[in-house]
């Protein structure tokens, strides 16, 4: 029987916290000295990602041994009878090889597609994001909020494009809609932290099409948690393992949105299934 009591949501976000700052420690350690392996194009496999993944797994599985383990390295399917940690060890990788320090570990607890808890970490400046559902949004403990923003026109918006950028993409299609009308607009390579500053009010709105379960669990349920809007694009209901989604501060801006981002026919990214 699933069990989403807010004491067990409670405990699942304090796990999520312990192992996203346990990751977190290890990216500081091998910031600067890593050896870089490339497995595809634009998108990098290094010692840093396969040991933060590794101290995380430890803490994670040493308190629930029975619990999935989705990750963004060795990566196995979820699980439909069981809870299910959705991890990225370092979400930001071409940043962290380069040296930008714009990078975060995030992890997040499923269970039948329903986010309970999750936890976004940033080394570098020493910010821990963290919710449970129904629980609230904190950063470093303290509550956030998203912002009041309700028109595209007073919007600071981030938007992720794939590793490698068609002309002919409905990423490029949508940015090219919405840069002469929103306030400005952002891409810094990691949508975790892209997701937590919609939560916490820094920016009003984020959408992605090409993604990962990993990249955006806790930060979906953050934005949530934090007072904003969640769906898929075009306004269907959100689905993790089909993640391509549009993010935003406020009901009236996830509307006026809705002029610029256009659901893809299938959306693009990779569906992950139990």
């Amino acid at each position: 029987m699933k069990d989403w009591t807010p004491d067990v949501t409670s405990e699942y976000e304090t796990v999520c916290e312990l192992a996203a700052r346990s990751g977190g420690a290890v990216l500081r350690d091998w910031s600067g000295k890593l050896r870089v392996r490339e497995k595809g194009p634009a998108d990098f496999v290094t010692e840093a990602d396969l040991a933060s993944q590794d101290s995380i797994r430890q803490v994670i599985l040493g308190r629930f041994p029975d619990h999935g383990f989705v990750a963004e390295e060795n990566t196995e399917p979820p699980h439909a009878d069981r809870p299910n940690w959705v991890v990225d060890p370092l979400d930001g990788t071409t940043n962290f090889v380069h040296g930008l320090t714009h990078y975060a570990v995030s992890i997040a607890v499923e269970w039948g597609g329903t986010i309970l808890a999750g936890a976004v970490y940033d080394p570098v400046s020493d910010e821990c994001f963290t919710a449970s559902r129904s629980g609230g949004a904190r950063l470093n403990g303290a509550i956030i909020s998203t912002s009041e923003a309700s028109r595209v026109s007073d919007a600071l918006v981030a938007i992720s494009f794939p590793p490698r950028v068609r002309a002919d993409t409905l990423e490029v299609a949508d940015f090219v809609r919405i840069i002469s009308d929103c306030q400005a607009i952002r891409r810094m390579g990691s949508a975790a932290l892209n997701l937590c500053y919609v939560a916490c009010g820094r920016m009003d709105a984020y959408w992605a099409h090409t993604i990962y379960p990993w990249d955006v669990a806790a930060g979906v349920l953050l934005v949530r948690e934090a007072g904003g809007v969640v769906t898929a694009p075009g306004g269907t209901p959100f689905d993790l393992w089909r993640p391509a989604f549009v993010a935003s501060a406020t009901e009236p801006l996830h509307e006026d949105l809705k002029r610029y981002i256009r659901p893809a026919g299938g959306d693009s990214s990779q569906t992950f299934k139990a």
